[in-house]
């Protein structure tokens, strides 16, 4: 399988970069050592599109930052995903913390940055009441959004697929040489040939780089457990709110999120295990210690679920993007927040050190820039609804009672490419509501099952060893009759 670029890595970063070049008349490859797209960082991420102004201007992060920002309503527009610039309030509790205020301030105006401005305690209190009466000041951005990160990034990888680009799941990278102009990549499935391979495996950049030959920088993982709370806390905080920041952290927040819940965290634990997402006792305190100091009517008992992710830090905390020793193998490594705001401005990125590379990168005529949105039912009118179920009677089985999922978003969600439970779970939100799955969890499965003709033992939460039931052996079924 011979390609002109070969993009290792499914996140957002991975997806982002896929759909840019399939503008573009090359053969494009996406490998990605997980079932789908989305499994790794990318599916713990906090969903926040950051204003602009948190990252420093000198540094790669501060540049990309605000470009990324300001690509996501187009995306949003022509991809179909939930997107919400709903702003947010940086807050400051003790006088120690003003000049890091100022210092955000700062930033938006070397930025050029609108509407960012300094808000004092009786508008904070006017517009978000539900805040601590001991915070001095605040920054208000109204730049900053809410996003639901696997969504966009399903979005990205469909689009890009649409477009002609190769996705090759479940199939992680094992050995990389350069031969020749050639880049060969071996994995357990396939054996793949490309003249350029991107480097966005997240977690595992510095590995992949490190069988090319090329590792200049080293990946340290950094845990960050976040809880999401009961839907009846919905409208607490209108906005994103921030503490003051910390030289490695954002600090832990409360986000509004697009669906409506509000989520709390994250910590920033530096761990050694790249698979350790556990959450604990310890972390759940730190979350919920922080965040009542800024909105003292959160509690710990709305908690319907609680997650960990693991952010890619690298040595020095500024992205790595750009060619290597090898030619034709380039790294975006390191990308931690704000990645997510500003992976479409990573992957433009790319496209030019592609072409400072002399790679051909002819326009394509045919490009399809925009993807038919999955419907959601919850978010429809009545009108919109009954409408649809006399249309089609799969919208008249509800799936999930608490998220008011559909079967027939269920079975669209499939033919999107959904092939896991928590494919399923990320594309149409059952499984995400109070009862966290107890109502659907079975009957999402009956459907994966019967869409894809396997038996129930079959299906997985999100790939080889998360298998959900098992066959009843003879002596089991012999003790049931």
């Amino acid at each position: 399988m011979l390609f002109d670029v070969l993009i290792i890595g499914g996140g957002i970063v991975g997806c982002a970069i896929a759909r840019e070049l399939s503008r573009y008349r090359l053969e494009v490859a996406l490998c990605e050592k997980e079932v789908e797209v989305g499994f790794g960082t990318t599916k713990a991420n906090s969903g926040i599109i950051h204003g602009g102004h948190h990252a420093a201007p000198e540094t790669l992060k501060g540049r990309l930052e605000w470009e990324g920002n300001q690509l996501w309503d187009e995306l949003a527009a022509d991809l179909g995903f939930g997107f919400a610039r709903v702003g947010e309030l940086t807050v400051a509790l003790h006088e120690e913390q003003l000049p890091v205020l100022d210092r955000l301030l700062h930033h938006a105006a070397v930025k050029r940055i609108p509407g960012v401005e300094r808000w004092e305690p009786a508008r904070i209190r006017s517009e978000e009441p539900a805040l601590s009466h001991d915070i001095l000041a605040a920054v208000y951005a109204p730049t900053t959004a809410v996003v639901n990160p696997y969504e966009a990034c399903y979005a990205l990888a469909e689009n890009a697929v649409q477009n002609g680009v190769t996705l090759l799941t479940g199939l992680p990278v094992r050995r990389l040489h350069q031969k020749d102009d050639l880049w060969e990549v071996v994995t357990p499935g396939a054996y793949l040939a490309s003249r350029f391979v991107i480097n966005a495996a997240g977690l595992y950049a510095d590995v992949i780089a490190a069988m090319a030959g090329v590792q200049t920088f080293t990946i340290h993982p950094r845990k960050g457990e976040e809880y999401l709370l009961d839907k009846r806390l919905r409208g607490l905080v209108k906005r994103v709110i921030f503490p003051c920041p910390s030289p490695v952290s954002k600090g832990i927040l409360i986000i509004p999120t697009y669906d409506g819940t509000i989520m709390v965290g994250p910590t920033a634990e530096d761990v050694h295990d790249r698979t350790d997402l556990t959450t604990s006792a310890r972390g759940a305190q730190t979350v919920f210690d922080a965040v009542r100091r800024l909105a003292p009517g959160i509690h710990e008992k709305d908690v319907i679920a609680q997650f960990a992710g693991l952010r890619a830090a690298a040595d020095g905390e500024d992205f790595i993007i750009g060619p290597t020793a090898k030619r034709g193998f380039i790294n975006v490594a390191g990308i931690q927040s704000p990645g997510l705001t500003a992976a479409p401005a990573i992957a433009r990125r790319v496209v030019e050190l592609l072409r400072d590379e002399r790679l051909k990168l002819e326009l394509r005529d045919d490009f399809i820039a925009k993807r038919p949105a999955p419907i959601h039912f919850a978010a429809l009118s009545t009108q919109e609804q009954i409408a649809l179920a006399l249309r089609d009677p799969r919208y008249r089985r509800i799936v999930c009672r608490c998220e008011i999922v559909t079967e027939g978003e269920v079975l669209d969600a499939i033919a999107r490419g959904a092939c896991t439970l928590d494919g399923v779970k990320f594309r149409t939100r059952a499984g995400m509501g109070r009862c966290q799955g107890g109502f659907c969890t079975i009957r999402c499965m009956e459907l994966l099952a019967r869409a894809q003709r396997l038996p129930m033992t079959a299906v997985t939460k999100r790939g080889p060893g998360s298998w959900l039931v098992c066959a009843r052996t003879e002596e089991e079924k012999a003790g049931a009759i």
